[in-house]
């Protein structure tokens, strides 16, 4: 029996902080158990693209190439608890890599949130597929419903907008945001942001030279070229990470280790032991899997690691806190070895509304073509002419050193 009720207790607390939505203190919590609680001086409020002539044309219609459309736009105290959207027509036809999504704080002109629309929400790519986590999820059918549970404050308003990037006509446009309102917020409430970066890293000097299969491997201390995922400045937590990364070979993607320069740090007080390790797995893994905090929400599903792999990890329970700054980085493959296309939306909290970078224009989004059997059999060939084009070549030769 006190087995069982320990087991029982288990999953109340597991329960309870997979539906956690923040890692910050707010007013209210949104978990099992605040939801007991009567409070004062909330008003629950709603703004979403329903009919307002009563009929069932339920969505923004009609968003041209180009086109702005606001979303919400509140003044006053109160927070955002849901945000939900979907859009047609589907991925296949319309990216929504370049749809853009921006959210302001407080009547800062700068964007806190900017970000393609897709990769927000977990969905990476210009493709739609299921996706689970606490703050996260992109739900039936096939993934094209995108939710979000992050609380978002604010204290003198709050506006949202979307800009269609895309070169066509965005046909309609579904979306329900829940917020309450309140006289004043809470001081220690923090502000919402959240970041887009993608960059094709570098291959290094000598080669992709991943597990030191061109020789031995150099060592990285100070994570000068590592991948950004975050470069903050302010007072605030770090909350997670959605990780996009198309990788053109079979070889493993992600032996490179996390690294966090805290409050202005040279050397990383934070370092890793491997990217899947970082996303709380092991061995380089190719299954899908879903945590409230983490998991493989798509892999590659081709030889070795190549394809398409996105993986996550929420920091609710963990924050990385922060006093003046934060940069959160990561290396591409051991040493910052490996060509990947890599992308990423980072989440934190900071004490006031800040604007975040700009992000790549549609140009600098573009993805790199997918690399198949059709290259690497070029490849294969190029190697056969390089090693003396016998007519038997295996693959797994290697050309005999020159002698004196």
């Amino acid at each position: 029996m006190l087995n069982r009720m320990k087991i029982m207790k288990t999953i109340s607390l597991f329960l309870a902080g997979a539906l956690a939505a923040v890692a910050t203190a707010q007013v209210p919590t949104g978990d099992l158990m605040s939801v007991t609680k009567i409070r004062e001086g909330l008003k629950s409020r709603h703004a979403g693209s329903y009919d307002r002539t009563g009929g069932n044309g339920d969505n923004l219609s009609n968003i041209a190439d180009g086109e702005t459309r606001t979303l919400l736009d509140v003044k006053g105290a109160g927070i955002i608890e849901r945000f939900w959207v979907t859009i047609a027509p589907p991925p296949e036809q319309l990216s929504r890599n370049d749809v853009i999504l921006r959210m302001y704080w407080d009547g800062n002109p700068e964007p806190s949130v900017n970000s393609p629309i897709g990769p927000f929400f977990g969905q990476g790519w210009d493709e739609s597929y299921p996706f689970v986590s606490a703050p996260l999820a992109d739900a039936p059918r096939d993934g094209r419903a995108m939710v979000c549970y992050f609380a978002m404050p604010f204290a003198k308003g709050a506006r949202i907008e979307i800009e269609n990037q895309s070169g066509k006509t965005i046909g309609a446009f579904y979306y329900n945001i829940d917020y309450v309102t309140m006289d004043a917020l809470p001081a220690d409430e923090g502000r919402f942001h959240a970041w887009y970066h993608r960059e094709i890293t570098p291959a290094a000097p000598g080669g992709e030279n991943e597990w030191s299969v061109l020789g031995p491997q150099g060592k990285n201390v100070k994570g000068e070229k590592n991948y950004v995922i975050a470069d903050l400045k302010g007072h605030g937590q770090f909350v997670g990470v959605n990780y996009y990364v198309q990788s053109p070979s079979p070889m493993w993607y992600g032996e490179g280790d996390e690294m966090a320069f805290i409050d202005g740090e040279t050397t990383p007080s934070i370092v890793g032991t491997g990217t899947e390790d970082y996303f709380n797995q092991s061995w380089s893994p190719t299954q899908l899997y879903s945590h409230p905090y983490f998991g493989a929400a798509r892999v590659g599903g081709e030889t070795g690691w190549l394809g398409r792999f996105h993986n996550y990890r929420f920091h609710i329970a963990d924050p990385i806190y922060f006093d003046k700054a934060l940069k959160f980085t990561i290396e591409h493959g051991h040493n910052n070895v490996l060509t990947l296309d890599l992308a990423t939306v980072a989440y934190w909290y900071q004490s006031e509304a800040v604007g975040v970078p700009a992000i790549p224009d549609k140009a600098g989004r573009k993805l790199m073509p997918a690399i198949g059997a059709v290259e690497i059999l070029r490849w294969r060939d190029a190697w056969r002419k390089a090693m003396g084009n016998d007519p038997k070549l295996w693959g797994n030769e290697t050309k005999p050193e020159k002698k004196d």
